[in-house]
């Protein structure tokens, strides 16, 4: 199989970040209308076609055969790892004996020569002299080498026989499985191109489909499942509908107004991210699995994105009271009294925004100054990620300032009223 060595650019991943948000807000925005469209066919083509999934999108059965070709490439690629892995062992072993033999051979080759020599200098030595004794102590030891370098000869070479044909039979398995993998990712890139040039049909023919179903003839069962799709997708288009409609059914008016709306718009913007990570995890799966060429960038990139997601969505959990709390008592209190306790626990909520204001600008200062950039290969500025802290407090601190005059109107209406 081929490798992929793509890195995402730097400009590509914040453009993206940017660009697709917007886009995302745009369209939701738009009313909602069944059927198929050719250019989401196209999009899940390039981005899913491996699997199949655009046929499957416009349920055309024969999707499903995209599915054993690329079970074919993944356990091909499974058993060229595990004959990469043998290669490798084997080579390895295969360099040890051959150094092993190339040393120890000499050795002992000249091992009697060796031997003799010391052996006559054991025999000139005077006896029970100093020369005697360590005559006798170079001739063990160089007796005990030479065994020892006998051992490991014989065991490098024992070694070198048994590896060496492991290593050819991995290389071949290796090759035999990488052959396999390569060849099912042709014959699925045939099928994508075909589909290609088909999707125009294809996608006419589901939404023909489609309409013999939202329009079933006067004596059709209303049981069928063709009518029980259709009641379902109207009122799936029913429940968009009433969703965008209500979109800004609790955001007030005024300067407080304008702030729920940073904070609503701040946290959609954001939300749309975890659908880049979809199609990033979707990369970093087919790379790693499919062509054996697991990514750098993608996990760096999506923590730091979730990161900044976090953050930045603080005010829209604070504004749609998302965040995690214990309310056995609260929920079940009067505006009036929760007004008055939200009021006495923004103490501790400013503390906590105030405290990451402050830590976050001088994170993003230090970390700007110095230009601080990942340990990765990918080498990606940090400092607009530390920025996102000080970003996601400001916006947490102004959607607490409309909190705060929500609740002292709430206070006092309450008062006026009694």
């Amino acid at each position: 199989m081929p490798s992929i060595d793509f890195i995402l650019p730097h400009w590509l991943y914040w453009g993206t970040l940017i660009v697709f948000p917007v886009v995302a807000m745009v369209m939701a925005r738009r009313r909602q209308t069944t059927g198929y469209s050719l250019p989401i066919g196209y999009m899940i083509l390039v981005t899913g076609g491996l699997l199949g999934l655009h046929r499957l999108y416009m349920r055309n059965l024969w999707g499903v055969l995209y599915l054993p070709v690329f079970l074919a490439i993944l356990v091909a690629n499974a058993q060229e790892r595990s004959a990469r892995e043998v290669q490798s062992e084997a080579s390895n072993l295969v360099k040890t004996a051959e150094r092993v033999i190339e040393r120890a051979e000499p050795r002992v080759s000249g091992a009697e020569e060796k031997l003799a020599q010391l052996r006559a200098e054991l025999d000139a030595a005077e006896e029970g002299t100093f020369a005697e004794k360590r005559a006798e102590r170079m001739l063990e030891k160089e007796q005990d080498a030479i065994k020892a370098a006998e051992t490991r000869l014989e065991k490098a070479r024992t070694d070198l026989e048994t590896a060496r044909p492991e290593l050819t039979q991995a290389g071949e398995a290796r090759a035999m499985w990488s052959n396999v993998a390569f060849g099912a990712f042709l014959v699925i890139c045939a099928f994508m191109a075909l589909d290609a040039l088909l999707l125009p049909l294809l996608v006419r023919s589901a939404r023909e489909r489609l309409r013999a179903q939202d329009h079933p003839p006067a004596d059709a069962d209303p049981d069928s499942l063709e009518a029980i799709e259709a009641q379902a997708a109207a009122r799936l288009e029913a429940i968009e509908h009433e969703k965008v409609s209500g979109d800004f059914a609790n955001v007030g008016a005024g300067w407080t107004g304008a702030i729920d709306r940073l904070s609503y718009y701040s946290g959609e913007f954001v939300s749309y991210w975890a659908v880049i990570a979809v199609f990033a995890y979707y990369f970093e799966v087919v790379a790693r699995y499919v062509f054996n060429s697991p990514t750098i960038w993608v996990h760096e990139g999506m923590f730091l994105m979730f990161g900044m997601q976090y953050l930045i969505a603080g005010a829209y959990a604070a504004l749609t009271d998302a965040h995690v709390k214990v309310d056995v008592f609260y929920a079940e209190w009067s505006p009036l009294r929760k007004a008055v306790v939200d009021l006495f626990t923004s103490i501790f909520f400013f503390i906590f925004a105030g405290t990451l204001l402050v830590t976050g600008w001088i994170f993003a200062m230090d970390a700007t100054v110095v230009d601080e950039v990942s340990f990765s290969e990918w080498t990606i500025a940090y400092w607009p990620f530390k920025w996102a802290i000080a970003v996601g407090a400001v916006l947490l601190i102004l959607q607490g300032i409309s909190k705060l005059a929500s609740d002292v109107a709430t206070v006092r209406n309450s008062l006026q009223g009694a």
